[in-house]
Parts: structure tokens; sequence; C-alpha cells
């Protein structure tokens, strides 16, 4: 093979035009209709050839034309405008200075495998990536001092296309990192920085390159680096692609290459949140490298990096966790648990719910959960199941009060808004929407948005989608060499008047994109009744791997090309943000049928309410918190079924039940001027209801107040006076951990006459022998509830008991006052537990004493 030179070729700009450069650089532009505008003004037919890509569009750009632009004023004016809006955004105070102004030191490093910023960054493949990409958005926004660090996938997730069969087959794109707004970071020298990591018997070097998003910077690292082997180069090739050692090969550069690329260029992060557990091995890294650079213990070290870890969950489906056999994390992390000092059964034990089951694999998210102060499930309802999910590595605390809580989800408004409701907004919302996105208030002010008005924007949005829909489906056949009369039949698939649902999601078997096909004769009855028609428009991929995910998409298509359904139901192939983007702001309906209670948030559906479109849902993920009764319709009450095909048959008759007799009704009840007073009611409900709350700046402000905040004091307090408190907390844990099963609870004592009645105060008392142990070092808690069939307390609440001077011969005396606040069964017991006011919560330590009679 001939020996090959590279160099890189960048944009020739006219001088005039050189401001187009830096706009291009910043992800800020896809969220800004003037610059995409302004860009699509430049060579519509190149912006659409070079995917919605600037830097692609400024090199592709013909120079007559470049020469044309620097002449016209009128452009050069606008962009200045642009360049002097980014500078203002750029420089502009924000809400983190205003609640945080002592706290612009600190780094937050947020780890995600896969982030979805714009269609023209293919380095994503469905939800996890775009909340990562609308986390950093808003955290732009905000003002954070957060980077963000990811993986620079060559090929990306995978390009879909279907063969005449509707079966799911699958491409590569290949991304060119330079015709992207990335850039490699150098060192002093000028040279490419490169860190490296230690793979088994090997180290590879590690590149990265910044993304820009608005102020925040994305730091994505990649192995494909000239001085590496080839099967190194390919590890950052494929998003989820590869085989099980690729994948943990993939979340060793993820998380240990992060740490590390983060030191060669700041220090240490105060705080790391680990978007889902690939990143988890980041904890480990962290460790190493405290105790390197502080002289610490492992144990100190671990209590420095455990209470400033965040780890989010976004799945309460066992098979989305990633799982490795121990013997694979024997052969790459043997040499790290002998530096570490912990050996490598330890280490593996961390990636256990049972430490020493040898049956037992080392999963990602229990190592993430075991090195996070703070973990959070993505929705109210996510929060309870993952409690349930995760309960065995807490055993002695009770499912519900497992510590694990819930930040639901949100969307950055700005990046999925369509501009006829933006400008809407700007005319009746007043100029502060665009900066106080979660300001109630504000959005209680759609009432004022006359009727007419709005309804003739969703109906131009609705066109547009139906616009967008045809011409995809015409591109679509024509790769499949269709035939003349089906192009022309694919011009009037749809009818821009008729109301139109959307479903776009990964086709998963729990999401049950094919319930509403349960009785096809039904269907097509909702679908094409006269004067009353009804369309849907599917979009979505399955994993390479899932047959019955490429067999439901499959039945979508089948069905799509039967005579009866050709004109209302359509499949639109290569679902990205574009797709996503014309859908949520088109469809009149959001369908979302999961088998519940299997979806973590779903946050597609909080896309659509901004646009006009309104959510027909079962009662999962979000839209157990979002639905308030007229804002949208609820399938069934949140029913959870044992029987799979009872469920759908049941919830599909309640779908077709909502459409004939309440949703397509009330989009078709017009008035004399043809609008559906009922339906824009309807509207303006969901939009006040779901936009202040369901957006990603309240979302990312609760992850600053509850989580980045706390855990940024919490690591000042540790790492004061040369680790001080760390050390200190590790070794009063240290020393817990060896004296606290002398603790025992002696006697519990409630004085009963009769039958308390409702509103009764009754004393309660234990005495407790607590061995070794002053009374400040435990926190004592009767725990009452109402029992159940089996006599436990399932769902119970704490009582706080106080340490009394009263002596007693067996132990220390706690007691309080148990208040008689409803009739029925109630039971209580008595607990104990350590307490030292460093932890991070009450049940750091999972170490947990109940009251036993008969042990004392």
């Amino acid at each position: 093979m001939p020996t090959i030179k590279s160099v890189t070729i960048v944009p020739n700009l006219p001088e005039r035009l050189s401001p187009l450069l830096n706009i291009a650089r910043n992800l800020w532009w896809s969220w800004t209709p003037e610059a995409i505008h302004l860009f699509q003004d430049m060579d519509r037919e190149v912006w659409e050839r070079v995917g919605h890509n600037p830097m692609a569009l400024l090199g592709t750009v013909e120079q007559p034309r470049l020469e044309e632009l620097q002449k016209d004023e009128i452009f050069l004016t606008r962009m200045e405008q642009i360049k002097g809006e980014l500078n203002r955004y750029l420089k502009a105070g924000t809400w983190y200075k205003k609640v945080s102004p002592d706290n612009d030191s600190g780094m937050i490093a947020y780890f995600s495998a896969e982030f979805g910023l714009h269609e023209s960054l293919p380095l994503y493949s469905g939800g996890l990536g775009i909340l990562a990409g609308d986390h950093m958005k808003s955290s732009s926004e905000l003002g954070l001092p957060l980077v963000g660090i990811g993986l620079l996938y060559k090929h990306g997730y995978f390009n879909q296309y279907l063969n005449p069969d509707g079966w799911q087959l699958e491409t590569y794109p290949f991304n060119d990192f330079y015709n992207m707004p990335l850039s490699l970071v150098r060192n002093e020298n000028g040279d490419p920085l490169t860190i490296q990591i230690e793979l088994l018997d090997r180290m590879i070097n590690v590149r990265a390159w910044t993304l820009e998003v608005g102020r925040i910077k994305i730091y994505m690292l990649d192995t494909d680096d000239p001085l590496n082997s080839r099967s190194d180069r390919q590890i950052t090739s494929y998003l989820y692609g590869g085989n099980i050692e690729t994948r943990l090969q993939q979340e060793i550069v993820l998380g240990m290459g992060g740490i590390k690329i983060l030191s060669a260029l700041y220090q240490c992060p105060k705080v790391c949140h680990m978007n889902e557990g690939h990143s988890a091995f980041m904890a480990l890294q962290r460790i190493r490298q405290i105790m390197e650079r502080e002289n610490l213990s492992y144990g100190e070290a671990l209590e420095a990096v455990r209470s400033t870890s965040i780890f989010t969950t976004h799945t309460p489906v066992p098979a989305g966790i990633d799982r490795f056999p121990p013997d694979l994390i024997r052969r790459y992390f043997g040499k790290l648990a002998d530096q570490l000092g912990i050996g490598i059964d330890a280490l593996i034990d961390l990636g256990r719910i049972r430490p020493g089951d040898q049956s037992e694999d080392f999963c990602m998210a229990v190592l993430a959960i075991k090195m996070a102060a703070r973990t959070n499930g993505v929705s109210k309802l996510h929060g309870e199941v993952s409690r349930k999910m995760w309960s065995s590595i807490w055993p002695q605390i009770t499912p519900h009060e497992v510590p694990i809580s819930h930040i639901t989800n949100g969307v950055h408004t700005l990046t999925w808004l369509s501009n006829e409701m933006s400008r809407l907004y700007e005319r009746y919302l007043g100029s502060r929407w665009k900066d106080e996105p979660d300001n109630h208030a504000i959005w209680q002010r759609v009432e004022h948005i006359p009727a007419f008005e709005l309804w003739r924007s969703r109906e131009r949005l609705r066109e547009r989608l139906i616009s967008f829909a045809r011409m995809r489906l015409k591109k679509q056949l024509k790769a499949k060499g269709a035939a003349h009369y089906e192009l022309k039949q694919a011009d009037e698939v749809l009818d821009p008047e008729a109301l139109t649902i959307g479903f776009g999601r990964r086709f998963a078997s729990y999401k049950r994109a094919t319930l509403l096909f349960k009785d096809p004769d039904r269907l097509k009855k909702i679908l094409t009744r006269e004067g009353r028609p009804v369309q849907i428009i599917f979009t979505g991929k399955a994993h390479p791997q899932d047959k019955l995910g490429k067999e439901l998409i499959q039945l979508v298509v089948q069905m799509a090309q039967k005579p009866e359904f050709r004109s209302h139901l359509v499949f639109i192939e290569n679902y990205d943000i574009e797709v996503a983007r014309y859908l949520v702001q088109g469809v009149d309906v959001w369908l979302n049928t999961p088998r519940r209670p299997n979806e973590a948030s779903g946050t597609s559906g909080m896309k659509v309410p901004a646009n006009g479109g309104i959510n027909l849902s079962i009662l999962d993920g979000w839209w157990v918190e979002g639905y308030k009764g007229d804002n949208g319709w609820a399938i069934g009450a949140g029913e959870e079924y044992s029987d799979p095909e009872y469920q759908d048959e049941v919830e599909s008759r309640l779908l077709y039940e909502l459409l004939e007799n309440t949703v397509v009704p009330l989009f078709y009840t017009r008035s004399a001027h043809d609008i559906p007073h009922g339906w824009v009611a309807m509207m303006k409900n969901s939009i006040r209801t779901v936009c202040p709350m369901f957006n990603t700046n309240r979302m990312v402000e609760e992850y600053s107040r509850h989580f980045y905040l706390p855990n940024m004091t919490k690591w000042e307090l540790l790492s004061n006076d040369n680790w001080t408190e760390a050390k200190e907390l590790f070794r009063w844990k240290d020393w817990i951990w060896q004296v606290w099963h002398k603790v025992r609870i002696r006697e519990v004592k409630v004085p009963l006459n009769g039958s308390p009645k409702v509103g009764d105060r009754l004393p309660i008392q234990a005495v407790i022998d607590l061995g070794d142990l002053k009374p400040d070092e435990v926190r004592v808690e009767a725990y009452i509830g109402r029992l159940d069939d089996k006599g436990d307390i399932p769902e119970g609440h704490p009582l706080p008991l106080l340490h009394t001077e009263e002596p007693h011969e067996s132990g220390t005396v706690f007691q309080g006052t148990l208040l008689c606040l409803s009739s029925g069964r109630i039971g209580f017991t008595v607990r104990c537990f350590p307490y030292k006011r460093e932890l991070s919560h009450k049940f750091e330590m999972g170490l947990l004493t109940w009251w036993e009679s008969g042990t004392g």
C-alpha cells in the first residue's frame, strides 16, 4: 500500500465573511433561528446536501457565491447582528452566577456515551443522547461551570433503510471530523494532545476534540490515532457496536480517559456526573489519581470520590444495563486493583449486588451506584421502580427508602420549538419566555393567544410535516427502484387537514408500536371515516441485533402498504433529530404506548406541547406527572398487569375507545369559522402545564441545587487542610464497621390502655445497647405504618427518637411520641443506624439494626 500524507484544508472565506466560521463552530447556532436562516440563505441546495452542517457548508459553497455574499450588505448586516448576539450571549450574566457566586472555580464533569446535539453530528442513538445534548444546552444557558465528556465515533450509530419487504437494514456513516464543528485539542507546542490508557499489556493513545455548545465545552475522546494498532484505532469506531470486549474498552476510554484528559487540561473536577453507567470506571481513575497526587489511602480517596459523584440511571429494563463476565474484568483490571491496594476480588465486588458471589457478573450500574453519593431516576415513577430494582444493594432497608431519588427529565425548548410558535410566543408571552422557560407565570399568558391564531399556526405546522413526509417517502421509494406511479402516489399520501398522530420511538418490544393494530378492522374505521379522517406517521429504529424490534417495523410497513391504509399510514425511515423535529412540531397528537412501568421517562412527548400538540399516552414515565386530566389523554389509569397479552387486549380497546369517542370528535367539532374551540382549549392547557415544568432549564437547576452545589461544598470540606475531613470520615467509617455488630435494641415500650383513638399520642421508648458507640454517633427511629396482609409494614414513615439521660441497666434510652393519625391496623418497630454529619444520606453505610423481640 502506498504511503499517504494528509493535510487539512480549511474553508477559504473572504475576509468580510470570516465571522461565519466562529458562528459555525459554536452549536449555539443550532437553537438560534436567525443563525440557521443565515446559513440556509448562503445556498439552500448545498445546505440540504451537507445535512445542515455549517462547517461543511462553508467549505462547499462555490467561490463565486462567496464573492457575491461578501458584497451583499443585507447579508453582512444580518451576519454582524448574529455575531454580536453570540458575543452578548457568551458574556451575559447567568443564573448560576446569581445563585452561586462563590463556586466559579469549581468544575462539574458530565460523562455520557452519547450526545445528541444536532443531526449534523451523528454521535447519538436515541433518547439518552438527546437528553445529554439538551442537558448541555441548558447548562450553557444557566452558566454552569460544566464540561462534557464523550466518545467521538468515526461511524457513529447506523443509518436505517428498509428493503422492499419492510425489513430494517443498516449502513454506517463516515464522520469527517474535520468538516464538523470540532477542534483537535493541542498542547503548548501545537501538537495533538494525547493521553495514554493501559489496556491489558499495552498502552493506547487517546486524542481529544472540543465541541462548543454555547458556554459549554464537550471533550470527545478518540482512539483513531496513527500510533495505535489497527484494532485499537477501531475502539471508538461505532456507538454500541462491536463485541462485549469492545464495549468494555470503550467504557474504559470514556470513564478513565475522561478523567485523564481533564487532568491534563485542568485540575481534577470537583463533581462528576455519570449519565448512565457506561462511564462508571471514571470513579476508579479518580481514586487512583487522588491517591497519587494527595498521598491518600484507597479508603480515604474513595470517600472523596464517592461523596462528589452523581449517577443518573435511565432504564428500568435489565437488558439495557451493561454487565461483564468477572474473568474479563479480572484480565483488564488486575493491575489497577493492585495499585489501589484492594485486590481484584474486592474490585469485582464493587460491581456486584452480592459481594463474593462468583456467579454474578460485574454490573456497571451497581459500580456507579456504589461510587455515587447521589443516585436518581429520571421521573417520579422511575425513581420508585429504581428503588425496587436496586433494593438488594441495601438488604436492611425497606425498598421505598432505598437512597435513590428522582429528577424528572426535560427538553431544551428552543431546540424543539418551531419558528411559527416562537413568533406567536414573542407576541403574547412577552420577551422573557426564552430566558425563563421554567417560569410558570409566563406560560399562563398562553390564554391570551386568540384561538384563531393558535389554530392557524397548528395547521401550518401540520402542512409542513405532511410536505416533509411526502418528500421523505418519495426519496425512500426512489432508493428502492419504485415505479413512476408509486412515486406519484407518494405525492398524494396523507391529508394536510386530517387529524395527524405521530409515533416516534426506538422499536423495542415494550414500547408496543403495533398496539394500534390489535384490531385492524376497527383501526380502519377510525382512520377512514367519511369527513373525519385520521392518519398516523411512524418512525423509529430497532437495535441491529433486535430481531423482534425489526419484525415490529416490518409489520408497520406492511400495514402501511395495504390499499385501505396506504393514504393513512406512513413509516419514515432513518429516525434522527431532523425527523424528530418535523414530527414533534407537526403532529396534532403524540402517541405513546409503553408497557408500564418500563418507560423511564420518554422525553419525546415533552417536545410536542410547545408546538401545540397534545399527548395521548399510557400513564408511564413523565406522563404520570404531566397528565392533569384536561391537557391530554391517558390510556387507562396506571394499571400494571401480570399477563402481557391480556394487557395488550385491554389497553388496545381503551385506545380505540379514546380515539372514537373523545379525540377524533373533539378535533372535528368546529365553529362557524372552522375553529375546534374545545381542541384549542386543550392545546392551551397542554402548553401552560407541560412547558414550564418539563424543560431542561428546570431540570438542570434541580441538579444544581440538589446535587452539584452540595457536592461542591462537600469537596471543599473533605479536601481542606490536607484532606483532614476525608481521612477522618474514612477512619470513622472503618471503626463503625468493626464495632457495629455489638449494637442491639434491647427493649421497646409503648404503654397501651385499651385501643388508642385517632388523635391520641402514645409515648414510645427504646433501650439500646450501643456497645462502643456514643449516643451522638447513631440515629434511632420508630418506623410506623399500615400493616399488610402478611403483618409487614411495606411503606412506613420514620419518627426520630431522641436520646435521654434516663439511666437503664440494659443500655441507652431513646424516646419519642407516636401520633395516631388514622384508624386501622398500624404497626411500629424501632431501628438504629450510624450517624455522622459528613454522610451524604442517612443510609450511606447500609448498616441498620432493627428491633427483634426476644434477641435482647
